[in-house]
C-alpha cells in the first residue's frame, strides 16, 4: 500500500474519530466515570444534589462551619461540561444552597463546593443503579435549626381564630356541609376553584429524606360512639402525595408524572380543609421532593395528626385496567394478589427515591414492622369505606371494598391510615382525567366529604395539645 494511501486512511480516521467525538459529546470520552445527570431538588427541610453516573464515584468530603459549605473532592474524573450543569441548576429561591462551585483540583480530580445558606448536617452517600438510574451520588443537606411543624400549624390557626368567647365546632361545620352530598352516580356540582398554586406552595411543612425527627409519643385516636360531637381543639389531617424529587411515581402513556398530578390534588384537597373552622391539613410534602417511607409516617406522628391520607395514582402492565381504590393496613397479608402486588410496588419507593441507609435508625425499621394494631386497622377500614362511597359518585372504582395489605406508609399505629389510588395513570383516558382541573376538583370535593362521613359517625377524642 502507498504512503499516499496510508495517508487518506488515517486522515479519514481522524475524521470519523471526531465524527464520534461530536457524537457522543465530550463527557462520553472523559476519563473514568460518564456523568449522565446532574440534579437539584431544592425544600425547606432539606435539599437534595444528586451526581448519576454509569460507574461508581469514589469520594472525599470537607465540611467547613464558617462560612457554611461542604467541600466534595471526586476522584477519577476530569472537569467535563455535565458538572458544569450544576452551577446553573441552583435557583436564587432555594433555601438552603447559595450557589455551586467546581474546578479541577488535581488530575483525576475534580473539587465540588456547595455554599450554604446557613449551618447545615450534610450526609453524603451512594445508590447503586435501579430503575431508571444508574449509579447516583447523593448531597443530602438538613438545616440544623428546624421548624416544629405542630407549633407552626398551631401559630397558623392562632392568627385567624374566630370569637374566643364562642366554642368552635369542627364537626358541626363538617356535618353541615354534608348536606349537598350528591346522589349515587351523580358527581357533585364543582366550583370554580384555581388550580392551586404549586410553585408557590407554602414549604413550611416540607420534609426530608432522613431528618433528625423526634418521634410523638403514641395516643388513642380512634373511632368511638361515645366520643363528643364537637370538640375544641385543632383536629390535623395528614396528607400524603405519594413519591416526589427523584422518585416520579408511575408515568402515564403521555408522560404524566404520577408525583405531579398527586401533589396537585392534595394541594386542592388542603386548601378545602383549611377552610374548615379549626381543622388544618399537614401534607408531608407541599413540593417535588423525595420523602421516604418511614419519614412520612414520623411525620404524621409528630404532628398528632387524627388522620393519614396517603395519595396516589395507579398503574398497570396494560392499560385496560381502570377505575380508583382505597387500601387499608393488613395485619394478616393481602386481601388479594393485586392489593399485595401494589403493596409492593408502594413499597419499593424507597429505593427508587434514595435513602441513606446507613442514616437509618435500626429501632425505627423495627417499629414500622410492628406498628399495626387492631384498633388502627379497624378505624382505617371505616375511614376507607367512607372515602371509597364518595369517590364512587365522582368516578368509577377499581374494587367495590377497601382492599389490604402491607403497605409501609400506612403504619402509624395511633393514626387512622388509608391509601387512595385515585385512578389508572397507565390508562389514557383516566391519565387525562388525572391532569384536568375538572377531575381533580371533584376528587378532592369527594375526599373532603369522605373526612366528613368518618368525622361524623367517629368524632375525634380530644387531645392535650392547644389550639
Amino acid at each position: 500500500m502507498s504512503d499516499k494511501s496510508d495517508s487518506t486512511i488515517s486522515r479519514r480516521s481522524a475524521l470519523q474519530m471526531g465524527s464520534l467525538v461530536l457524537l457522543l459529546g465530550v463527557q462520553q470520552i472523559a476519563r473514568g466515570a460518564t456523568i449522565l445527570a446532574v440534579r437539584v431538588w431544592p425544600a425547606r427541610d432539606y435539599s437534595r444534589v444528586t451526581i448519576e453516573s454509569d460507574t461508581g464515584l469514589k469520594t472525599k468530603t470537607y465540611f467547613i462551619a464558617e462560612p457554611p459549605r461542604l467541600a466534595v473532592d471526586i476522584e477519577g474524573i476530569d472537569l467535563i461540561p455535565g458538572l458544569r450543569e450544576l452551577v446553573a441548576k441552583v435557583k436564587p429561591d432555594d433555601p438552603n444552597i447559595s450557589g455551586i462551585r467546581v474546578g479541577q483540583n488535581a488530575p483525576g480530580v475534580v473539587r465540588l463546593v456547595i455554599d450554604l445558606k446557613q449551618h447545615m448536617l450534610p450526609q453524603v452517600f451512594t445508590l447503586p443503579p435501579v430503575a431508571a438510574y444508574q449509579h447516583r451520588l447523593v448531597f443530602d443537606l438538613y438545616p440544623t435549626q428546624v421548624l416544629d411543624p405542630l407549633e407552626a400549624l398551631i401559630a397558623e390557626r392562632l392568627k385567624d381564630k374566630p370569637d374566643p368567647g364562642a366554642a368552635p365546632d369542627a364537626i358541626g361545620e363538617l356535618l353541615a356541609r354534608q348536606t349537598a352530598r350528591p346522589a349515587a352516580g351523580h358527581p357533585a356540582p364543582t366550583p370554580a376553584v384555581p388550580p392551586p398554586p404549586v410553585a408557590a406552595a407554602d414549604r413550611n411543612q416540607a420534609g426530608g429524606a432522613n431528618p433528625p425527627v423526634a418521634q410523638a409519643p403514641p395516643e388513642s385516636v380512634g373511632a368511638g360512639a361515645g366520643g363528643r360531637n364537637k370538640t375544641d381543639r385543632l383536629i390535623i389531617v395528614a396528607l400524603d402525595p405519594g413519591h416526589g424529587g427523584e422518585d416520579p411515581g408511575a408515568i402515564g402513556p403521555g408522560g404524566t408524572r404520577e408525583k405531579d398530578v398527586v401533589l396537585q390534588i392534595a394541594l386542592r384537597l388542603r386548601e378545602r380543609i383549611n377552610k374548615i373552622p379549626n381543622m388544618r391539613a399537614f401534607l408531608t410534602r407541599d413540593a417535588d421532593f423525595f420523602v421516604p417511607l418511614h419519614v412520612r409516617v414520623q411525620k404524621a406522628r409528630r404532628v398528632q395528626a387524627d388522620l393519614f391520607i396517603s395519595i396516589h395514582a395507579d398503574a398497570f402492565f396494560t392499560p385496560r385496567p381502570q377505575g380508583a381504590s382505597v387500601f387499608a393496613l393488613s395485619e394478616k397479608g393481602a386481601t388479594s394478589s393485586s392489593a399485595r402486588w401494589m403493596a409492593d410496588k408502594e413499597n419499593s419507593a424507597d429505593l427508587v427515591g434514595g435513602v441513606n441507609v446507613k442514616a437509618k435508625d435500626a429501632q425505627v425499621q423495627k417499629a414500622l414492622l410492628d406498628m399495626s394494631t387492631t384498633a388502627q386497622i379497624n378505624d382505617s377500614l371505616k375511614l376507607g369505606g367512607a372515602m371509597l362511597g364518595e369517590i364512587g359518585n365522582v368516578g368509577k372504582l377499581h374494587k367495590p371494598r377497601v382492599e389490604q395489605a402491607g403497605f409501609a406508609v400506612l403504619k402509624a399505629p395511633d393514626i387512622p391510615s388509608v391509601l387512595v389510588e385515585t385512578a389508572f395513570i397507565s390508562n389514557p383516558d383516566e391519565e387525562a382525567k388525572l391532569r384536568s382541573e375538572t377531575y381533580q376538583v371533584q376528587l378532592a370535593d369527594a375526599l373532603m366529604r369522605g373526612i366528613g362521613s368518618y368525622f361524623a359517625k367517629n368524632p375525634p377524642l380530644a387531645r392535650n395539645r392547644p389550639l
